[in-house]
Parts: structure tokens; sequence; C-alpha cells
């Protein structure tokens, strides 16, 4: 070749795996995840979600062995969903001092001092409707909502959350749940706010997983329009102001533009949260041999970490810290 002709020799730095591995710029680590675990009522329970392969509903007795095994492979938090047979109009059920969460983290903080729970605060796995809040004229009362979501966060901090991690979407909720915590004397715990969350499709299966589907209507009225990308920021914008200490983005996979530019924008901890039916679509399309699970998870969650996520929400964390100690 002429040796007139310059040009750039990247793949000087593809050369071999130890090279690719020396110049990576970005990681997915076990201390990345926050893994999500559904409790169930009653005892000896261990239900398989029809729809999420590999995960299922637990009962308390079977809570501890799930939590020592998410221990062991190196996973430091976790996130609990109550799944409850006894409903009402307000979701009493999330704030009772002797509600499912508040009992699993009781447990869980007991056997397991060392490990960050994290507390999903929202009402819509305990009303009877499957909203989010309180219904008037059919629609979620903002106001009303925020007054029992605020109860429901510090009944999560005095049973021993980590961390308050609110997902219900209200208008004004860091600031009242901020507010409630520092009264009660919980000054000290951080919120961890679904800060961007979509009206999206790929929530299915979590709904399976959670009971919690809306008995009429949809959640488009709190749930972010998916084609809006300027109004993700404005939410952003208003709960870091409010007192956000971590700003969570839902759905993750077609949202990473959201993801970086939240990063780009926010100095505090971003969450990408992997949610159910991206879960899910990988783990159908795996059983059917269509694709290498391993290799697009790793994809996957490496993209999420080089759009700007600085901590992870997903169902295979207990996959991903499995294969990274076989890699090790």
């Amino acid at each position: 070749m002429s040796q007139s002709i310059n040009f750039k020799r990247h793949r000087r730095l593809r050369s071999s795996n130890a090279m690719r591995s020396m110049v990576r710029e970005n990681h997915v680590r076990t201390e990345d995840f926050i893994y999500p675990i559904f409790v169930i009522e009653g005892e000896k329970i261990k239900n398989e979600v029809p729809s999420m392969p590999g995960v299922h509903q637990l009962s308390f007795d079977l809570l501890l062995d799930e939590v020592k095994e998410v221990y062991e492979l190196g996973i430091r938090s976790v996130i609990f969903f109550g799944v409850i047979s006894e409903k009402d109009e307000i979701g009493t059920g999330a704030f009772a001092e002797d509600g499912i969460i508040q009992q699993a983290t009781r447990l869980v903080k007991k056997e397991f001092p060392e490990l960050l729970v994290v507390a999903d605060t929202c009402l819509c796995e305990y009303t009877s409707h499957g909203h989010c809040g309180v219904i008037h004229d059919h629609d979620v009362d903002n106001d009303e909502s925020l007054k029992l979501l605020a109860k429901t966060a510090v009944s999560q901090a005095e049973a021993g959350a980590d961390i308050i991690a609110p997902s219900n979407m209200m208008d004004g909720f860091v600031a009242v749940i901020r507010q409630a915590l520092d009264e009660a004397g919980y000054s000290h715990i951080p919120i961890m706010s679904y800060a961007v969350k979509y009206a999206s499709a790929y929530y299915g299966p979590f709904r399976d997983a959670a009971d919690s589907t809306p008995q009429f209507g949809d959640r488009k009225t709190y749930q972010m329009d998916p084609a809006n990308r300027l109004e993700a920021l404005r939410e952003a914008e208003s709960d870091v102001a409010e007192g956000a200490d971590f700003l969570i983005v839902k759905p993750a996979m077609s949202y990473l533009d959201i993801v970086r530019e939240v990063r780009d924008n926010f100095n505090v901890p971003v969450v990408a949260y992997n949610v159910s039916g991206e879960y899910s679509m990988v783990k159908a399309a795996a059983q059917n041999g269509w694709i290498d699970e391993k290799a697009l998870v790793m994809e996957k969650l490496t993209s999420m970490k080089r759009a700007g996520a600085d901590l992870i929400i997903t169902y295979f964390a207990k996959d991903v810290a499995k294969w990274l100690k076989e890699d090790n």
C-alpha cells in the first residue's frame, strides 16, 4: 500500500482479549445491581411468574433463602414488592405497620444488616382498583394520594428500609415524602425517585407478578408519554429540587437516550430500571434458542452503563452475578 495514504489504526486496541479489556470504558459489576423480589402472603409458596421465567413470588419462610443466595453472589441491594390478597380502595396494606413489605424488611435487615433494602413506595399493589393513588371521580386524586404515600414512606423507614423509592408519579411526591421523613426523624434516609417513569407497554409481566393491573382505565394521566424527551428533564429537575438523592429512568432499554440526558444534566446517581418486559423478551428468545442469552444480556446491561447509569435494577442480577463469578 502506498505510504502516502494516512488513516487511523483503531484495530490496534482490539488485537486481543487482554488489550480489549485494558481499554474497556464501561464495566458491569455485581455491585451495580438492585435485585427485585416479590413477597407473597402465606407459607411454603414459591410461585414462578408465568411471564417471567426464573422469577418467583416467595412467602416469608422462603425469603431468607433467596436473600442468602443473593448476598452470597455479591449483590448488596434488593427492592421488595408485595403481593397481598386483601386490598381496599386506599391501599391500607401499603402503610400498615404489619404490612407485607414492612415485615419483609424487618426480617431481612435482622439477618442481613449490611444488605441495602430499597422500599418501593406506591399504592397500586394494595388498592382494589390497581391505581397508584386515591380515586375520586374515576381519576387519581394527586394531593390526597400524597398524604398516603408519605405515610407509607415513614412506615417503611420505621421498618428499617435503607432507601425510599417512590414510584407513583404524583406531582410533588418527593417534596411531601422528604418532609414526612424529616419530621419523623429519618432525615438520613435517601430518596431514590422514579423521576422519569413512562406509561410503557414493557410493564405487562410485572403486573402479573405483583397483581397490580389497573381495574379500569390506564396510568397515562400520571405516567409519562413515551414520545416526550423534554418532559423527562422537567420531571427530573423537579425531583432534584424537591430533595431526590437518586433518579430512576424506567424503562431502560428503549429509553437510553433519556438515561444519557439525565446523566448529563443532573449530578446525582442515575438508576436504569431494566423492566419486566425487557427481561421476558430475552428469556423467551433464549428458551427458543434464538439468541445467546449471556452475550445479549451483558451487551444490554453494558449499554445502560454506557448511557450513563450508575446502578441498574434488573431481574437478571443473579444470572449476571453467576456469569461474572465464572468469568473470574
